[in-house]
């Protein structure tokens, strides 16, 4: 994972149109800043996902309820990733019994289409098909490892693996199994360097064990077996998920009790003690999480500020009738316009890293993203308005000293004005795209 150390300090900006000059000052950018996302099933529902998000892999909030039901059977197990399409992708068990995986695609995660059911043509409807999970390859291959019986739920259960023949995701290989011996279920990997970490379940001891290998297809040695981290049996369903500073964090299910917990590692063989997972212990059951990092080290200019477009240069950030646009104006625009478009850039409520713009004339309203547009809204408190109120700077996409915006609980997606409005749009890689995202921090309009 890239990591970075720079503090970017903005020096003085001169406006000449205001005949303003002078030192500006900024906060600190601390460098790309991590967002979690997380998908579930919970002990409510089993045909029903909802999505969660962090800001530090530990306290997650509710983003949605519900936000996805497969056309039908059930939807246990859901494995989140981002593609290389700039969509997110879930994988997720069909039924207790059955041959079939499903996929779903959201360019936003909160929205979901169903894409299909894949036959993994192992065990027709008799045997079971469970838990699949993504994996990346360090050479861009896309895998979906999962658990197979072939005398259903009371079987004996072995990893095998999936890989995908196209990068739409719609083609698949035949199984291959992973070379694991019987009864070991949830199987979850990660590579570091050479070596593959599959942390899974012994379905016989009821323990998280842990297998290496150099290839993904094994042979694979058990290095911790048993009681090896010193969290009990009765767990299943591993994540991981590698942390800024370079450490790991494993989730599971104490699925008995319906407690969830967490354990850190700075090697991935040799764990802290568990601990229990705050708010959605008992709620949440067999999830993964994808961090993905927001921004880079590009520092803000903070206080009364205004915003110009980077490619129609007499037209600055503004809000109007509670929505936000890019409109025409100058130090001669009537002062309530003039107002309009001056925000008190602070740190951001969702992560003091990033920004948020609050109204100088509706002090406590905020620009915050809904349904892609941008509006100015009354901070309600809740975690979701912080999050959609945050955004995270980058040096701007049009170059020449500008400033872009990457949303921090969508990453990937930038503010931009399309037809004079402001809204939330997936970053495309052409000019037009790069100049409608690319804003200039000025001397507050008024």
């Amino acid at each position: 994972m890239r990591k970075r150390t720079l503090l970017a300090v903005v020096t003085s900006l001169v406006v000449a149109a205001f005949g303003l000059a002078g030192p500006v000052p900024a906060a600190l950018a601390a460098g790309p800043v991590p967002h979690y996302l997380m998908t579930a099933f919970t002990n409510s529902s089993e045909s029903n996902m909802y999505v969660y998000d962090s800001t530090n892999a530990t306290n997650f909030d509710l983003v949605r309820s519900n936000a996805y039901t497969p056309p039908s059977g059930l939807i246990r197990d859901p494995s989140v990733m981002r593609h290389t399409d700039g969509y997110y992708y879930i994988v997720y068990t069909t039924n207790w019994t059955g041959d079939t995986i499903g996929f779903a695609r959201s360019a936003d995660y909160t929205t979901w289409t169903f894409l299909r059911n894949v036959t993994v043509g192992l065990n027709g409807s008799t045997g079971s098909t469970w838990a699949p999970e993504w994996f990346k390859d360090s050479d861009g291959s896309v895998h979906v490892v999962f658990s197979a019986s072939t005398a259903g739920t009371a079987g004996q259960f072995r990893p095998y693996r999936i890989t995908a023949t196209n990068s739409a995701l719609s083609s698949w290989t035949s199984p291959t199994a992973l070379g694991i011996p019987a009864n070991y279920i949830d199987s979850y990997i990660v590579k570091v360097g050479s070596t593959y970490h599959n942390f899974l379940k012994n379905e016989t001891t009821k323990y998280i064990e842990h297998a290496t290998a150099t290839s993904l297809n094994g042979p694979w040695s058990f290095v911790g077996t048993g009681n090896w981290a010193g969290w009990g049996s009765g767990l299943e369903g591993p994540a991981l998920v590698q942390l800024p500073n370079g450490s790991w964090r494993i989730y599971f299910d104490q699925y008995g009790a319906r407690r969830y917990y967490y354990a850190d590692s700075s090697n991935l063989s040799t764990f802290g003690a568990k601990v229990e997972l705050p708010g959605l212990s008992g709620t949440a059951r067999h999830f993964t999480v994808l961090r993905e990092n927001v921004g880079d080290s590009t520092a803000v200019a903070t206080g009364n500020r205004s915003l110009r477009s980077a490619n129609v240069t007499d037209r600055y950030l503004r809000h109007r009738d509670n929505l936000a646009y890019v409109d025409p104006l100058s130090s001669s625009s009537a002062l309530n316009d003039r107002r309009d478009a001056t925000f008190n850039i602070v740190a951001g409520l969702a992560n003091s890293n990033c920004y948020s713009f609050q109204s100088v004339n509706f002090p406590g309203y905020y620009l915050r993203h809904n349904n892609m547009r941008l509006a100015l809204n009354n901070n309600d408190g809740s975690a979701v308005f912080r999050a959609d109120a945050t955004f995270c700077g980058r040096a701007g996409l049009a170059g020449a000293g500008t400033t872009s915006f990457e949303s921090f609980n969508f990453p990937g997606r930038y503010l931009r004005h399309y037809n004079y409005e402001m809204r939330l749009d997936l970053r495309a890689s052409d000019s037009v795209f790069n100049g409608d995202a690319s804003f200039t921090v000025t001397a507050p309009l008024a």
